[in-house]
């Protein structure tokens, strides 16, 4: 979510006459687009502020986008007096009219959360110089998981309207997108009306981006084991653009951390979930989140982790240490997790993790299967694409370009990526 904002202001900033630059000192504008979400990805922010400060003592005009804004705006200002612009994740659509104000010498702070205004008034997407993008169909959280920083950042749960997605999607396409993730903090809480003023939830706006001609691909993260809905998981079985990979979250595998953690679900109503998934679409490719150390987090409630993992079987899946985040519930919880204890679980979880997404890929030796292709790789010759499961695969590309779909035998398999062969 935080690379389509991104874009998303560099967009509107390209319209304004700026031009983009990869090099921070030959920049007049530097924007830090943040995330909250854990204590390491907030701190960071501030040194990235300090290394901005150029030998002779100035700065360019530095604004600090996204979540860290939103939640830290007045501790931003006091530790980091160099930055002229502080806006928030529902209010940068203003970016441009408060550059100018930067411009003028004043500093401008933006920290409003008015429901879906931006959405009206960003630009008309461009052409993308990519065959894939993200588009965000929903923001915000109702769930208040304890750990989490997500609602007080991002706010209610709101949808964007069913027709600004279709269009927004038919100019991806246009523009020669040939996938497109659908994004949103709970993607599978989406509701809203279609053109007839009917109810649909994320399964007919899916239904509804298949009939766009030339979208050949569709993804969407990330979602809620509470609102994956049967509808969603028929769509996987009978949606044949909406690619067989889900991410699907389920933080503990221990039901007393589940409840302390407020996720509303249990162990075995998310391998349920998980079950019903792989009838409907067999050989999806399931990957998840995992906090280790929540507070209270006994060595039995970490061995449920382990063996939930066991259980649901991951072709990939993403792991942390729990960081406590200031005004969240869990921050201020007794019997807090010494960091060597996280350490030493987390270590054990990865290495299982890790198993299974060696084995998920060596899985795929012999298959023929179709990858989009996306980027360079960095032997000559060579473009990377993804699979259907969202593997990195490398070809010998020579005779292809960026933006292709091609057939390809996996003929090798490593940790973290595939190779094939052009058929």
């Amino acid at each position: 979510m935080n690379v389509y904002d991104g874009e998303r202001m560099g967009e509107m900033l390209d319209a304004e006459g700026m031009v983009a630059t990869s090099n921070p000192d030959d920049a007049d504008v530097v924007v830090l687009n943040t995330c909250h979400i854990r204590e390491k990805a907030a701190e960071k922010v501030y040194s990235d502020i300090g290394r901005l400060r150029r030998s002779d003592g100035s700065s360019p005009t530095i604004a600090v986008a996204g979540c860290v804004a939103q939640a830290e705006g007045a501790e931003i200002t006091r530790r980091a007096p160099s930055v002229d612009v502080v806006v928030g994740p529902q209010a940068y659509h203003r970016l441009p009219s408060m550059l100018e104000t930067a411009a003028k010498g004043e500093r401008a702070i933006d920290t409003d959360m008015p429901p879906n205004s931006k959405f009206g008034v960003l630009p008309s997407r461009p052409k993308q110089p990519r065959p894939t993008a993200f588009l965000t169909v929903q923001e915000g959280c109702d769930k208040f998981c304890t750990y989490c920083v997500v609602p007080y950042t991002r706010g209610a749960e709101i949808s964007r309207k069913w027709g600004a997605i279709v269009d927004e999607a038919k100019a991806l396409v246009d523009g020669g997108v040939k996938e497109i993730t659908l994004l949103g903090q709970n993607v599978n809480a989406w509701m809203g009306e279609d053109d007839k003023g009917r109810e649909q939830g994320l399964d007919g706006l899916i239904r509804e981006l298949d009939k766009i001609a030339g979208l050949e691909r569709i993804r969407y993260t990330t979602s809620h084991p509470n609102d994956m809905t049967q509808g969603l998981i028929d769509a996987h079985g009978e949606v044949e653009s909406l690619m067989p990979y889900l991410h699907l979250p389920v933080q503990s595998g221990s039901n007393p951390i589940l409840q302390a953690m407020n996720r509303s679900h249990s162990a075995e109503s998310y391998l349920a979930i998980l079950e019903k998934v792989r009838d409907a679409r067999p050989g999806i490719a399931i990957s998840g989140d995992f906090i280790v150390g929540f507070p209270g987090e006994s060595d039995e409630d970490f061995e449920a982790t382990m063996a939930i993992v066991e259980a649901a079987n991951y072709s990939q899946a993403f792991s942390f240490k729990y960081s406590p985040r200031p005004g969240t519930p869990a921050a201020t919880m007794e019997q807090q997790i010494p960091r060597e204890v996280m350490d030493e679980r987390l270590q054990r979880l990865q290495a299982l993790l890790n198993r299974q997404q060696s084995d998920f890929n060596a899985a795929t030796l012999g298959k023929r299967t179709q990858i989009l292709l996306e980027r360079k790789g960095k032997k000559p010759g060579q473009l990377v694409g993804k699979s259907p499961w969202l593997q990195s695969v490398h070809i010998d590309g020579a005779n292809h370009e960026i933006g292709d779909m091609v057939t390809v035998d996996i003929i090798s398999a490593g940790p973290n990526s595939l190779s094939g062969a052009l058929v």
